[in-house]
């Protein structure tokens, strides 16, 4: 007896084959793929960790380090330990703070009316308004100017004998200005160049933001009665908060880390910022400390100051931030 196969008679036709068996599945290829697979996403952003490591944190580091030594620009590899004294020194120099006095006063009267001015752009562009591609690129204008040139033009406008600003203040009745030497003269025209500049760069993100912004809120306040300013403060306002806030972010960062317009508005004046220092920004002390006054010490603590500012300052934005969602969490409950 036979079991398990099957005979076969002499002459008969061979049978079919059967089905083929199950090939073993190649595991060892699947696995590799997998594990090339995670580490694709990395292999993508490392080029950006590579420059930022090159171009960014050594930089940042050997600036903390030289902070803490006296070095002078022309012997860079020349150190000698000093430790916190460069900082100490910041905190007993009058000019440090003034330069801080007035990063935060221009910083103001640049930020509040840019993003208002902004605001009030983006929401008649975001209206059916004919011709709103070439109001938009307008508003863009400024921004893709170079800021030698915006600040020469600027400094023009308000030069003190034949500036246009001056001539329409004397068609109003009042007197001329001295715009490059006086103190706050000299902090409002120097805001004037930024808010000319980042105006319209600001109102085309709150524009993005508010064409996110469903349809369906502007219908339903206007069915209740809500008039085109109270649409605007109750329902864009409180849209655009999150980007509100990012752009009052930026703007504080830019307005301390301001260089250009200071610099370029009064020429001879130099890194000085005037005559008496009235306009001199951080930025401004920190150039004139390490590429005027050689100390390079210094302007290692300055750029670290200004860091730490910057740091304090989004802790607060933070801290209010998560007040403000606790706040809204407890309402909501």
């Amino acid at each position: 007896m036979t079991t398990g196969t099957t005979l076969t008679p002499p002459g008969a036709p061979a049978p079919p084959p059967g089905p083929p068996s199950a090939a073993r599945p190649e595991t060892g290829r699947p696995r590799r793929a997998r594990r090339r697979g995670r580490w694709v996403p990395y292999a993508y952003v490392a080029p950006f960790f590579v420059l930022f490591a090159a171009f960014g944190l050594v930089p940042l580091l050997y600036t903390g380090w030289a902070s803490l030594h006296r070095v002078e620009l022309t012997a860079p590899a020349d150190m000698e330990w000093v430790g916190l004294r460069n900082y100490s020194r910041l905190l007993a120099d009058p000019f440090f703070w003034n330069a801080l006095r007035n990063t935060a006063v221009i910083g103001v009267l640049s930020t509040v009316p840019q993003l208002l001015t902004a605001l009030a752009i983006a929401h008649l562009l975001h209206h059916r308004l004919r011709g709103s591609t070439f109001f938009r690129v307008v508003a863009l204008t400024p921004y893709a100017t170079s800021v030698a040139a915006a600040t020469l033009v600027f400094a023009l406008l308000f030069g003190r004998d034949h500036g246009f600003v001056n001539w329409a203040l004397g068609l109003a009745g009042a007197g001329p200005v001295d715009w490059q030497n006086g103190s706050w003269a000299s902090r409002i025209a120097v805001s004037a160049i930024v808010v000319w500049r980042w105006t319209g760069y600001n109102a085309l993100i709150y524009l993005a933001a508010l064409q996110a912004v469903p349809g369906e809120l502007y219908e339903s306040a206007a069915l209740d009665g809500a008039s085109r300013w109270r649409q605007f403060v109750h329902v864009t306002v409180p849209a655009l908060r999150p980007t509100i806030l990012f752009t009052c972010v930026v703007s504080a960062i830019g307005a301390t880390q301001l260089f250009g317009e200071p610099l370029l508005f009064n020429g001879s004046a130099g890194a000085t910022g005037g005559s008496e220092h009235q306009f001199q920004t951080l930025g401004l002390y920190l150039y004139e400390q390490g590429w005027v006054n050689l100390h390079l010490g210094r302007a290692s603590a300055i750029a670290w100051a200004m860091f730490l500012l910057l740091l304090l300052l989004g802790a607060l934005v933070a801290l209010a931030d998560t007040h403000r969602g606790r706040a809204r969490r407890r309402r909501a409950r």
